[in-house]
């Protein structure tokens, strides 16, 4: 019995190096144990996830473009934890290195700053009037040494965008900004915004509540995230719901600093630039998006499945699970990570 015990721990606490299922070409392999991941990359191709178990904000990182992973280490315990449909840890990069955001159930962000030997530690809180992001949902975005985190903040009573950014890693962050307020009193409130960082330009999606349409709409600041511009809907279809889909979409930025999405209406997936009509790719939820060599990569759930579509509409399987996330490693590799039956699994996959 003692000797199972302990297999199991050193099971949940081994890295992807330590699986003899090597991450490759349509190959898994599990990062830990735990649910809700979040990614980034850094300028030196180095990878980064943040994910939670529990009240515990775990991060694991890969020095060899996805071949393995480090054994998860603890960033912190934050009680109450928020962290569950698309609700999580939230991961950036900035030029002074890696930033995670994390919520609680008293409605509170704050910042966690990995230092130069590897440690974390707790930083600042990002939203500046107790208890307003009580929903738990925020997202995390980085350019140069900007970061640049949004969630949905119910301090005027219903829900609206709100933003700060950073310009020190996370060690601070700038008095609270709205970003977007609907003129039906509120945008959707189970749905988690993107926020996408192109030097001074900041990029927010979110989903919106306009005569019962729950819709995705862009928006706009060409100032760092002072001023933001009107927003803009995204598609030419609606979607009227008495409900919450609980699905946000993705959002990057292209080669030529123009910005595309992916967002789900109904049981389809849509892949949209601003003020072009949507097109479908396919049927499912939870969708994530990359560029790799100028081209669109697209993953989702699609029943209980992590899909994937390549640039040649070449469709793989990548496993079981939910909550898909991805990134372009380099021009002819990208990861993808997910949760399944609380472990974290990742995939690399190859054009």
């Amino acid at each position: 019995m003692k000797l199972v015990i302990f297999l199991l721990i050193l099971f949940s606490a081994c890295g992807i190096g330590c699986n003899s299922n090597q991450t490759g070409a349509n190959s898994a392999a599990v990062i830990g144990g735990g649910h809700a991941p979040s990614l980034a990359k850094d300028k030196e191709g180095n990878l980064h996830v943040a994910y939670c178990t529990g009240d515990s904000i775990m991060y694991s990182y890969s020095g060899d473009q996805g071949k393995s992973f480090t054994a998860p280490v603890l960033i912190s315990v934050l009680p109450g934890l928020a962290s569950v449909n698309s609700r999580g840890p939230q991961i950036g990069i900035s030029s002074l290195g890696v930033t995670v955001i994390a919520g609680n159930k008293n409605g509170n962000i704050y910042s966690f700053e990995k230092n130069g030997k590897g440690t974390w530690r707790k930083t600042a809180r990002v939203n500046d009037q107790d208890s307003s992001a009580r929903e738990g949902l925020m997202a995390l975005g980085g350019d140069g040494s900007t970061l640049y985190a949004v969630w949905l903040d119910l301090r005027a009573g219903h829900n609206r965008i709100y933003g700060a950014a950073s310009a020190d890693g996370g060690e601070s962050w700038s008095k609270n900004g709205l970003v977007y307020a609907s003129p039906d009193s509120t945008v959707c409130e189970c749905c988690k915004p993107s926020v996408a960082v192109n030097g001074n330009k900041v990029f927010v999606m979110f989903r919106n509540l306009i005569g019962g349409n729950r819709d995705l709409y862009l928006i706009q600041s060409d100032d760092g995230g002072k001023v933001f511009h009107q927003a803009v809907k995204l598609g030419n279809g609606n979607w009227k719901l008495n409900g919450c889909p609980m699905d946000g979409g993705s959002l990057v930025i292209n080669e030529t600093g123009t910005p595309e999405t992916v967002w789900r209406r109904q049981n389809k997936i849509y892949q949209c630039e601003p003020g072009k009509p949507e097109r479908e790719i396919a049927e499912g939820r939870n969708c994530s998006m990359t560029i790799l060599n100028g081209k669109n990569v697209y993953v989702w759930n699609e029943k209980g499945k992590i899909v994937s579509l390549l640039p040649d509409n070449k469709k793989q399987t990548l496993g079981e699970g939910a909550f898909p996330v991805v990134k372009a490693i380099n021009k002819e590799k990208l990861i993808c990570v997910w949760e399944n039956e609380k472990q974290i699994h990742a995939a690399v996959l190859r054009l």
